[in-house]
């Protein structure tokens, strides 16, 4: 019998999660049925989506959700042969027998079969994976962003962001970034940014915004919320589209957050707001992975390379003190998914 380990949500989280939100229990696999597969994690994902969802998704006592790479390691369903990789929701787990449907509410797919050999593994739930894909829907699907088109982007040096300023310099826009931290702020430049700003150091988010691009914006990539959304409302070009992917600093609120009512600016500047996830266009999905591919595999050596460490430091300190329990070998923490192309 196989034994797995398992991180259960022991408490829903109040504010910022804590370590004693969090249990690793062992469990006991059953036996393989027809139609399902043993799946043995390789890599398991921490993404900001998991904070905020948790309550409508999750019980105390469930299995802490996310997504994972995972090997097939015994398979009664010829869909998922025997050593393929799969990306599959099944949570912090060190193995699983599943069927691959409907797992929090998401099907498990398989992985490209000719996945490049040059290629992490990793980036099937990086920047190959959920976030590159977001970047890309929400670029163009949802903004339609088009050549020359001024687009800012907020948490630019996120597993989404990051890949947000990359597309629309693939794409022939001109990108505009925010993040908070000058090693930050020196990486985005990096990877081509046409103008990053660090907001934890400006007086003034809207003179920030004014200095950046002073003839405004005309798509918003919006990850933050707060504060941050209104001074970017502020900054919006005539006939200009907000994606709101996500809003971070709304997370670990603990009372709710207002701003301020921004009817008129939405009515004299005809502005669009609209709200997307990336399972809208699961049709699209490997082209969309395969195009990523092509654009990584043609990025210069220099940006192949992982985020230099030290930007991570203080995601690896939280998630040491937070969420750190010893998984097997073969298996590790993908903390946040910061993959240039």
């Amino acid at each position: 019998m196989v034994k797995a380990k398992v991180w259960i949500l022991r408490k829903h989280f109040n504010g910022f999660p804590k370590e004693s939100d969090f249990e690793m229990k062992e469990e006991t696999l059953p036996e393989v049925k027809d139609g399902e597969v043993m799946l043995e994690a390789i890599f398991l994902s921490l993404d900001p989506y998991m904070r905020a969802v948790s309550k409508a998704l999750m019980k105390e006592g469930d299995v802490q959700l996310g997504a994972q790479v995972a090997k097939v390691i015994q398979s009664r369903n010829p869909a998922y042969p025997v050593g393929c990789y799969v990306v599959a929701p099944c949570g912090w787990r060190t193995y699983t027998v599943t069927n691959g449907k409907a797992i929090f509410g998401q099907d498990m797919a398989r992985i490209l079969p000719d996945w490049p050999k040059d290629i992490p593994l990793s980036l099937a739930v990086g920047a190959l994976g959920m976030p590159g894909l977001t970047a890309l829907y929400g670029l163009e699907e949802v903004l339609q962003a088009k050549p020359g088109e001024i687009v800012l982007v907020s948490a630019a040096a996120g597993a989404v962001g990051t890949m947000v300023g990359q597309i629309c310099k693939i794409k022939g826009c001109k990108v505009v970034g925010s993040a908070g931290s000058e090693d930050k702020v020196a990486y985005l430049k990096e990877l081509g940014f046409d103008h990053v700003f660090n907001y934890k150091t400006e007086p003034s988010l809207d003179e920030a915004l004014k200095k950046a691009s002073p003839e405004g914006y005309d798509c918003y990539f919006e990850n933050v919320g707060g504060p941050y959304f209104t001074a970017a409302l502020n900054q919006m070009r005539l006939g200009g589209r907000i994606a709101v992917c996500g809003a971070i600093s709304l997370y670990n609120a603990t009372t709710p957050q207002m701003c301020p009512y921004p009817h008129m600016t939405l009515l004299s500047r005809k502005l669009r707001i609209e709200g997307f996830q990336v399972n809208q266009w699961p049709d699209k999905d490997e082209a969309s992975t395969r195009r990523l591919t092509t654009w990584m595999k043609e990025a210069s050596s220099n940006l192949m390379e992982p985020m230099n460490c030290s930007l991570l430091a203080y995601e690896l300190h939280y998630m040491s003190k937070c969420f750190w329990t010893p998984l097997l070998m073969n298996a590790v923490v993908y903390f946040f998914n910061w993959h240039p192309l």
